[in-house]
């Protein structure tokens, strides 16, 4: 019964805390502190029953931390939000050190890099945007930032099934 929930957590948690957190930068240009602490917290109860080892846990904490002290660094220099930061950090955990940490914060990269150009571009188009009547959160116009948390978001569900917890949980299902 424990092994099912821990299958039913992996498989729900973190997609849905990604999603959450998106959705909600997108509209309103902030993450949800819960959606991190969620991730975080569901990922130190799950691990356990999933079959990881305190060395594999560690590990994935570890490659959270990391990413943690980018993150804080970025976050120093006015470069990266907290949300951001707090969403990118707990889901790294979720990845662990192994190649699908760089898989995730590659695809991160890749489409903050396209959703950065995206709103700038729609930015420059403001007017003609609202003219045409096609809804648009006005915090996309508005905002002196970038909602990050949508490429988080796209990223995690793109590196995901290459994740050592996803993966596990895949071999148990029949």
């Amino acid at each position: 019964m424990e092994t099912l929930l821990a299958d039913a957590a992996i498989f729900v948690i973190l997609p849905l805390c990604l999603a959450i957190s998106a959705f909600s930068d997108l509209f309103t240009m902030t993450i949800p502190n819960r959606a991190s602490a969620i991730i975080l917290g569901t990922f130190i109860l799950v691990a356990p029953l999933a079959g990881l080892s305190l060395t594999m846990i560690g590990l994935h904490l570890v490659a959270g931390l990391i990413v943690f002290a980018v993150c804080f660094t970025l976050f120093a220099f006015n470069v990266m939000g907290g949300g951001d930061a707090k969403l990118l950090t707990a889901s790294s955990v979720w990845f662990g050190l192994n190649s699908s940490l760089p898989e995730f914060l590659i695809y991160v990269s890749f489409f903050g890099g396209v959703l950065t150009l995206l709103i700038l571009a729609m930015r420059s188009q403001e007017n003609t945007i609202l003219a045409s009547g096609f809804p648009v959160p006005q915090a996309l116009f508005t905002a002196k930032k970038i909602p990050y948390g949508i490429a988080i978001g796209i990223g995690g569900f793109l590196a995901y099934p290459s994740s050592p917890l996803m993966l596990h949980a895949l071999t148990r299902v029949h």
